[in-house]
């Protein structure tokens, strides 16, 4: 099975057990005051909010026969509005990553990297299905022989996730992303190199 393939089905599976749960956990609905059309009995996704993730991500480089994996883990803030079930909002988050991959004497690796993106959702109560997109941004790092180079450069994302509400002001998430980042011309290699890559990850917002 691919690891596409697991990110949708672990997409999937975290979906259909928030359903189930959606009613038990309607009695930790929080109401606040950003809300547009919203029933006062109805869960709030609405407000400001602020969490930490982890995950994993998978790839290639341009042009080199590198694939870069790993684990990585940050830090998320975002803002949604609400109107009735529809959820809109924008986040951003930064991540440190421990992905890279080494072929031969030519090891490429992904320190760091981070998002800037609308989400657009349907919320069925606690649960929220989104997608989401927008800028990406990260380095793309070079080590052989001794030598090292490093550029950061800035490119796209697109994706989808499920969020839902587990006690009080607090929810869990997962999410699937594709990263695309801009190609950089490397001296050592004499090539554009560039670094595309897929990630799950699963995380907790505190809203305030």
């Amino acid at each position: 099975m691919s690891k596409i393939t697991i990110a949708a089905v672990a997409l999937a599976a975290l979906a259909t057990t928030a359903l189930t749960t959606s009613a038990a956990a309607a009695d930790f609905a929080y109401r606040q005051p950003y809300t547009v059309n919203q029933p006062l009995n109805a869960y709030s996704w609405a407000g400001p909010y602020l969490g930490a993730n982890l995950g994993y991500a998978w790839g290639s480089v341009d042009n080199a026969p590198n694939k870069p994996d790993g684990v990585f883990g940050g830090a998320q803030a975002g803002y949604n509005w609400q109107n009735g079930q529809f959820v809109f909002g924008l986040e951003g988050d930064i991540q440190a990553s421990a992905a890279d991959d080494t072929f031969a004497s030519w090891k490429f690796s992904n320190p760091w990297f981070g998002t800037v993106r609308g989400r657009l959702g349907y919320a069925f109560n606690n649960v929220l299905i989104y997608g989401t997109g927008g800028l990406a941004f990260g380095e793309l790092s070079l080590d052989t022989f001794g030598r090292s180079e490093s550029h950061a450069s800035a490119g796209w994302t697109l994706g989808a996730g499920a969020e839902f509400g587990i006690y009080q002001n607090w929810t869990a998430k997962v999410e699937y992303l594709y990263v695309d980042l801009a190609s950089s011309n490397f001296t050592i290699t004499g090539a554009p190199n560039s670094y595309h890559f897929g990630l799950v990850r699963a995380g907790v917002n505190y809203h305030f």
